[in-house]
């Protein structure tokens, strides 16, 4: 057998480990859940987190955070300042273990420790994993009537530790740094991140000032202030914005107990506040204030709570017809405003970024309180709790109406077109390469004569509209999919509908790739009823097909407006414009001009020659501005806005007066 080359050897000698700022700086995403931006912005969070579990101890009620213009960041707080002196128990600088080692500082076997009863920065990895991934870090502390300052560069310390005595008495601690580009691929966080994840901080932290200081282009810097005296109740008050149909409910609670019988016992904290509220329904939540994007154990325990008791509720009260089926979260959900700020000496996180918790317990018990709370509130609020019930079962009735038509239009609109499932009057091409089929879409049976005639069979087809078809954005999706003419629309382009509903977010069963054509033409006559029926089927698309739209395959077909006889030989104009600029052109000709007829009376050779012919005629691709604007106008003029249309008439309707109909 021949010898494995010395590549190729897998022995003792193979096994190696990263160390010090190694661990961090080629492994970020392992420490911040990513290499790029989204990292980044939570090695920020880790340094906020610290100064925020000072505050909540006590000690501090302002953070202020800098965002300079060369991407370096700044953040000071008024604590206790971090201790960074000689530790005799660890044998080593406590600057060393906070800033140098993973896994090390204040917060561990929080159940008996007074420092850090409920922390946000658990993990000990905060300080020394940023300063690892920083290209320079600056840290100046104030303690013990001394000012300490320590300079890292790439995650090795400058200098060591240098100490002076304090010209003020105020203690705390600043930390600037700089995110190297070396760890991650993006380090510019944009200020909208700063003032989301401040806004937050504050909302959790009642009474805990963030002033979030911005420096602009002119080196100035732009100043915001973020305050919540009351915490959670004012924030939902302020998303309520006075449009709750209830009164804010607010309830707080201590607990202890622990996820399985082996493991310790913890302590866990826990504010609520709720309404029921149609316009700006959601749930957020918090623990050990950072924002619960995923949610896990509070969730579940909202989930199960709410949906018990409010079904318990309707039942009593007998809301429920008979044999009707049972109320989901998500009915409630279209209603409920609730924030959850919680607290616990022991978190189980999915990982290190924070952004959902497991917790049994804390599932467990959180369940159980806001049943006894919800049952209370039935009780004590009989008009409010009716208005509750009502208002989920409506929401409950209507997506299981919306969920019923989605899967009576999802039949309709399935399947290949063929003899069992025939669109009346549709002309089809010969061509299966969907790379060159045309749809045209004309007005009225008239026209599909001429348009057949004077196609080009092989990849040309034919789509008659009878009449003005239904105004997409008023009618509700239910009479839209009443509509046949419509429903035939739809299956021609074979790729389904893209539609979002509040009581059903899964409607839309749009496919690009199912599209059977490359363009879709509409054409219609050069005269007012011809636009109106441009408009209602350009809107139709903008509110079903939109990626029509978007991906260029939506045309339009100029028809032209006048034809122009000289010598025998047919000339056409599709503006005044054009036909003053052949007129000009030809100024010793005897010229017949006459306005071009209807699509319909036109002959197979002119549609052909002006509106069907790839090599002469003229078509404008739709874009995604044209459709809203469009829709925009439409709604103006054909909506329920009746002051903004008789505005619009006053101010522009002479504009338009030679084209009225008005006998």
């Amino acid at each position: 057998m021949a010898k494995a080359s010395a590549k190729n050897q897998y022995g003792n000698e193979s096994i190696s480990s990263l160390k010090g700022a190694d661990r961090v700086r080629l492994r970020p995403g392992v420490i911040f859940g990513s290499d790029g931006l989204e990292g980044c912005e939570h090695s920020f969070f880790e340094i906020l987190s610290n100064s925020i579990d000072e505050a909540r101890e006590g000690y501090g009620d302002k953070i202020v955070i800098t965002r300079f213009s060369d991407h370096s960041i700044e953040v000071e707080d008024f604590g206790r300042g971090v201790p960074v002196e000689y530790n005799p128990k660890e044998e080593r600088y406590n600057w060393e273990l906070v800033y140098c080692e993973l896994y090390a500082g204040g917060k561990y076997n929080n159940n008996d420790a007074e420092n850090y009863e409920y922390s946000l920065g658990l993990n000990g990895l905060g300080a020394c994993a940023t300063q690892y991934a920083s290209e320079y870090m600056d840290v100046t502390v104030h303690r013990d009537g001394k000012v300490h300052r320590l300079h890292f560069e790439r995650g090795e310390n400058i200098g060591g530790l240098k100490s002076e005595p304090a010209a003020r008495r105020q203690t705390g601690t600043v930390t600037r740094w700089k995110p190297d580009l070396e760890v991650f691929n993006d380090i510019a966080i944009p200020a909208e991140f700063f003032a989301d994840v401040l806004k937050k901080q504050a909302v959790v932290n009642a009474g805990l000032r963030f002033v979030f200081r911005d420096q602009q282009p002119d080196g100035k810097f732009e100043t915001t202030e973020y305050l919540y005296e009351n915490g959670i109740v004012d924030y939902v008050a302020e998303l309520a914005a006075g449009r709750a149909f209830t009164d804010i409910q607010s309830c707080a609670c201590e607990r202890r107990g622990r996820d399985r019988a082996d493991k310790p016992e913890y302590k866990v904290k826990m504010q609520i506040a709720f309404c029921f509220c149609n316009e700006n329904a959601r749930a957020e939540y918090y623990h050990n204030s950072s924002f619960l994007e995923h949610g896990g154990s509070p969730d579940k325990a909202v989930r199960s709570a709410f949906v018990s008791s409010v079904d318990q509720l309707a039942k009593s009260l007998g809301k429920y017809t008979k044999n009707e089926s049972k109320l989901t979260y998500q009915d409630v959900a279209d209603s409920l405003l609730i924030v959850i700020n919680s607290f616990s000496t022991q978190t189980s996180y999915e990982n290190q970024t924070k952004k959902a918790i497991n917790n049994k317990f804390i599932q467990e018990c959180m369940t159980e309180f806001l049943k006894h709370q919800l049952e209370v509130y039935f009780i004590e609020n009989p008009v409010e709790a009716g208005k509750i019930a009502d208002q989920v079962l409506i929401n409950k009735r209507s997506r299981e109406s919306a969920e019923k038509t989605r899967i009576n239009i999802k039949k309709k609109l399935s399947g290949n077109i063929d003899i069992s499932n025939r669109v009346q009057k549709f002309v089809d091409c010969r061509t299966k390469d969907v790379t060159r089929r045309e749809l045209y879409i004309v007005e009225g049976d008239s026209a599909l004569g001429s348009c057949k005639m004077g196609r080009d069979a092989e990849f040309q087809a034919i789509m008659p509209v009878r009449g003005k078809i239904l105004n997409c954005l008023k009618a509700d999706f239910d009479k839209i999919f009443k509509s046949e003419i419509i429903v035939d629309l739809i299956k021609v382009l074979g790729c389904g509908v893209e539609v979002k509903t509040k009581s059903n977010k899964d409607f839309d069963f749009f496919d690009i790739d199912a599209l059977r054509w490359d363009k879709v033409i509409i054409c219609t006559d050069a005269d007012v009823d011809g636009f109106q029926i441009r408009t209602l089927i350009l809107t139709m698309l903008y509110r079903l097909v939109p990626s029509l739209i978007d991906k260029g395959k939506a045309f339009i077909a100029e028809s032209p407006l006048f034809e122009m006889t000289m010598k025998g030989k047919s000339y056409f104009a599709y503006d005044e414009r054009e036909k003053a600029d052949f007129l000009a052109a030809h100024p010793k000709e005897k010229i017949h001009i006459a306005r071009s007829k209807g699509l319909g009376e036109n002959e197979p050779e002119m549609m052909w020659e002006t509106t069907m012919n790839p090599e002469t005629r003229r078509l404008i691709k739709v874009t995604p501005e044209d459709a809203l604007r469009t829709a925009e106008v439409f709604e103006l003029l054909l909506g329920d806005n009746l002051a903004g249309r008789k505005d619009y008439i006053a101010e522009y309707g002479a504009q338009y007066i030679e084209l009225a109909d008005i006998s």
